[in-house]
Parts: C-alpha cells; sequence; structure tokens
C-alpha cells in the first residue's frame, strides 16, 4: 500500500481538488536587516535555540540570495521576479497572496511592508502591519505617551489593520513590534481553527522588521548579553568563523575570512566610553535577534498544538545583509539603553561582524550584502536525507513564488486575482528539487542591481563591482568570501558577462544602466 497512497499524496498536493486538501501550509518569516552569521545554526553566540531546532530538523542554505535592499527584497519575494520589473508599488506583478487566495489558501500578511499600497487590497484576507521602513519598536508614533520620552522617529507612517488605515498609529504601552506582529499571526490561525481545525491550507507571512535600526529590545533579553562584546569586533568574528568552520558550513581552504573594509577604528583604537557604547549596541542586536527567536518559538508551538505543524512548510530568511548604516539622531543615547527615547544602530564594524565570513553589508552587491540564511522546515514534505543537511547551490528569492506555486498546484496561476496588466512570466524556478536534496538544473544566470552595486552569478563564477571600481571576478568555489579578484586572468569572461548583465539590466527595465537611471529608479 505504500506506493499507491504516496502518488494519492503527490496527485492531491498538485491538484488541490480531491476529495481532501492535504497541501502543505506556508509560513514564511522574514527578518530585516539581521547578517549572515546571526543565527546560532550559522555561527553565532547569540541564543536561537528555535531556530537551531528547525535547521537540525530541516535544510539550511548557504547561497540563498536576496536582492541587497528592504522594499527590493519584497518585490522580488512576493512577485518571483527580479525588482527591476516593478516598482515600489509593484506594478505589472501579482502577488503571493493574488496567486495562492484563488487557489483555496488563507491569506495572512503581518508586520512590515516597504510600499505605499495595503496588501489587504492586493489578496491578503488579513493584513496588519505598517507601510513603510522603519518603526521605533516600542512607540512607531510621533508623539511621547504619558510618562515616555519622545520615541525619536519622525518618518511615521499609515498602519493597515485589513482595510482600516491608521496614521499616526500609538498603540498601548505593552506594544513592542516584534511580539505584537507574532500575536496577530496566531490570532489569524486560532480563527481559522474554530471548532474544527483547519479546514484550507493556508500561507501566513510574518514580516519582522527586527533587527533594524533603531536598537530596542526588552530589559532581560539585553542582559543576556552584557559583556559578551566586551571582547570586540575582531574576538567575536573570529569565533563566529570558526563555529562555520567546526560546523561544516565552510571549509577554511575555499573559504578565508574576508578583510573587513570598514573606515571606523579598530577596537584598540577606541576610548573605554567608546568599547562600553560599542559593546551595548551589539548586545541590543543580539537581543532582538534573540526575541525573534522567542517569537519563532511561539509560532511553531501553536502549529504544533493545531496539528499542523508536520504539514506546514516554514522558511525564515532574512531581506539583506546587516545594515552598516549609523543614523544616530540624538547623540549618546540616555539610559536605559533600548528604551523607547534611545536611537541606535550597530554600525559598519558589527555589520562586517554579522555578515561573518562574507564582505561588506546591506546595499552592496557582495556576498555580505546579498546573502541569506535560509532554513526549510517541512516534516512532511522534506527527505529523511535531508534532515539537517546543508543545500550548497544558488537560489534566489525570485525562486519562492514559483516553490509556493508547484506546492499549490494548478490551481495557482499567474495573473491569479491580479489587475495588474503586463505581468511578465515568473523569473524564478521551484525549490521543491532541493527538499530531495536534488539539483535544481537552473538554465539562466542569476542577477543583481541596486544602488551602487551590481553583480552576475553564473555557476561558480561571480561578476561584481562597487561603486565606480572596477569589475571583479570570483571564482566562488575557491573564495566563497571574495577575498581574491581573478578580472585580470580571465579578461574575456569578464566581457561576456559584463554584456549579459547590460543586456539582462536593460530588458528588464528597458533602458541602458547609468548611475543616474538606477538612482533615479531606486528614489522614493
Amino acid at each position: 500500500m505504500k506506493y499507491p497512497l504516496l502518488l494519492l499524496w503527490l496527485l492531491i498536493a498538485t491538484t488541490g481538488s480531491l476529495f481532501a486538501d492535504n497541501r502543505p501550509n506556508i509560513l514564511v518569516m522574514m527578518v530585516d536587516d539581521m547578517g549572515y552569521s546571526d543565527l546560532g545554526c550559522y555561527g553565532s553566540e547569540i541564543q536561537t535555540p528555535h531556530l537551531d531546532a528547525l535547521a537540525a530538523e530541516g535544510i539550511r542554505y548557504t547561497q540563498m540570495y536576496n536582492t541587497s535592499k528592504c522594499w527590493t527584497t519584497r518585490i522580488s519575494l512576493m512577485t518571483g521576479l527580479y525588482h527591476q520589473r516593478s516598482d515600489r508599488d509593484f506594478t505589472k506583478t501579482a502577488l503571493a497572496g493574488e496567486v495562492l487566495r484563488p487557489a483555496g489558501y488563507h491569506t495572512w500578511w503581518s508586520g512590515k511592508h516597504h510600499a505605499s499600497f495595503n496588501p489587504f487590497d492586493r489578496g491578503f484576507d488579513h493584513f496588519s502591519g505598517f507601510l513603510g521602513g522603519a518603526i521605533n519598536f516600542w512607540n512607531p508614533g510621533e508623539a511621547p505617551r504619558q510618562g515616555e520620552p519622545d520615541p525619536g522617529w519622525k518618518a511615521v507612517y499609515t498602519w493597515a489593520f485589513d482595510e482600516k488605515l491608521i496614521k499616526p498609529y500609538s498603540p498601548d504601552t505593552d506594544f513592542f513590534a516584534t511580539d505584537r506582529f507574532t500575536d496577530w499571526a496566531i490570532d489569524w490561525l486560532d480563527e481559522a481553527a474554530g471548532n474544527n481545525g483547519i479546514e484550507q491550507p493556508f500561507f501566513l507571512f510574518v514580516a519582522y522588521n527586527a533587527p533594524h535600526w533603531p536598537l530596542h529590545a526588552h530589559p532581560e533579553d539585553i542582559a543576556k548579553y552584557a559583556g559578551v562584546y566586551d571582547v570586540g569586533y575582531d574576538a567575536i568574528r573570529e569565533a563566529r568563523y570558526q563555529r562555520q568552520l567546526e560546523m561544516g558550513l565552510y571549509n577554511a581552504t575555499t573559504s578565508t575570512l574576508s578583510v573587513p573594509e570598514s573606515k571606523r577604528p579598530a577596537w584598540d583604537a577606541l576610548t573605554d566610553e567608546e568599547r562600553h557604547a560599542e559593546s551595548m549596541r551589539m548586545a541590543i542586536h543580539a537581543a532582538m535577534v534573540d526575541n525573534v527567536d522567542q517569537n519563532v518559538g511561539r509560532l511553531v508551538s501553536r502549529l504544533e498544538d493545531l496539528g499542523e505543524l508536520d504539514n506546514t512548510l516554514i522558511l525564515f530568511l532574512v531581506d539583506n545583509g546587516a545594515s552598516a548604516e549609523s543614523p544616530n539622531r540624538k547623540g549618546a543615547p540616555p539610559e536605559p539603553w533600548g528604551s523607547v527615547g534611545t536611537f541606535e544602530s550597530i554600525g559598519q564594524r558589527w555589520a562586517n561582524v554579522a555578515n561573518t565570513p562574507l564582505r561588506l553589508w546591506k546595499v552592496s552587491s557582495h556576498e555580505g550584502g546579498i546573502n541569506t540564511p535560509m532554513i526549510a522546515h517541512w516534516p512532511a514534505g522534506i527527505s529523511e536525507e535531508s534532515e539537517g543537511s546543508f543545500y550548497r547551490e544558488p537560489c534566489h528569492l525570485i525562486d519562492l513564488l514559483p516553490t509556493w506555486m508547484e506546492l499549490a498546484g494548478d490551481s495557482a496561476a499567474l495573473p491569479g486575482e491580479s489587475s495588474e496588466s503586463d505581468i511578465p512570466q515568473l523569473d524564478g524556478i521551484s525549490l521543491v528539487p532541493s527538499f530531495s536534496g536534488d539539483p535544481l538544473n537552473r538554465e539562466d544566470p542569476l542577477f543583481f542591481a541596486y544602488g551602487s552595486g551590481r553583480a552576475m552569478r553564473d555557476g561558480n563564477w561571480k561578476l561584481v563591482v562597487k561603486g565606480d571600481g572596477p569589475w571583479e571576478l570570483h571564482d566562488l568555489a575557491r573564495g566563497r568570501a571574495e577575498t581574491k579578484d581573478l578580472a585580470s586572468q580571465h579578461p574575456e569572461r569578464v566581457a561576456t558577462m559584463e554584456e549579459a548583465w547590460q543586456n539582462w539590466y536593460r530588458e528588464c527595465t528597458g533602458k541602458t544602466f547609468s548611475p543616474k537611471v538606477e538612482k533615479e529608479r531606486n528614489a522614493p
């Protein structure tokens, strides 16, 4: 009976049209500006037991790519397209909700949406969150609440709760963004479960904005990391790298530790006061990641209670590399650190640590800007042989919607409910083969462009440039951290790849690349 039952399951999964709907639920959790090495299962000292457990039973992707920027990543994640084909309003696209809802999925989105439109109007049964880039985690409003200091963040965004729009949104004093985003997601799960359990599959996107600046965290979480970072940037980075080698994430021969490129002073050059401030910044960053992990645990526990964990594909990933920005608006922070009146960020040195062993950071097309740690967990769909494994083939955000569509069956098709015109065919391919450790057989290279960063990945070869500098060429099979530029040894390859990149950019945008064109395209 084993094989007939397996065939029946596959038929149900691909059509969704038989007497029972066993297609998987899909839970996507994406964090904001977290570094490649910030999870315990990717080498960190930060306590992330719930995510580590998902990784131990699932798959860790070593070369999953994002777009290096918050809003562009959300376009590719939700549409299966290179963000260059659209704009900040996601025109000419069909969102995941618009594709999956007519296929019979509940569709829910909680948290951040870095655009001006309301996802409730684009295929989502529920949306609760903000339409912007960064918020005060304690008070995202524009005025102080009674007994509190000024929240210090003047770019106040619209919040949406389904069809209801609120600006400014000043929540109760128990509000902390990461926790509340999880509360809303759990409420929808419970609502759908009712008295009979969840009868149709769901697509749930929880878009955490942690650990994006400003650095805010619960005091008890910050206390866990008191003194941990007093040893400085280099010691933490080296320890992370050694853990990565020990767990088999990297090989010391092919993945040497990149040289920091920060212009900020080294640890030994700082005063005692400066070291304390730097240590506290990273401690709060760690506390924010720790708190995300706690909320992941809450979601996983609720799925388990509802009997839905085994047949839920859980994906955890990051929108871009750690941020090197230093938007300190208020000078030295008042005590207590991490509270509503503070406005801090980790800066270049800690961003370099967070992205260990990779080069550079957010908005760069080098590996530290465009790599995301991604965990896939799905007991019913990931083969036993793949449990606890690393998947080392290059993947991209554009591959996620094709994956979800394959799992949802033939009824999930473009344009779905989208009323947009001129929707292109998907740029990505399905990652379903990776759940069994099989190759993806990707036919086309992967391309990148944001701001001053541009890149192309063709097999193990990567062409990349920063700003007005020359094109670099790297063999990532021999130098994963882009430590050896081979452009001068392979000028023909550089020329061929650059031409392919230019053709791709022109095909996507209808324009020839220039810094001016790209700046105008990315303008708010």
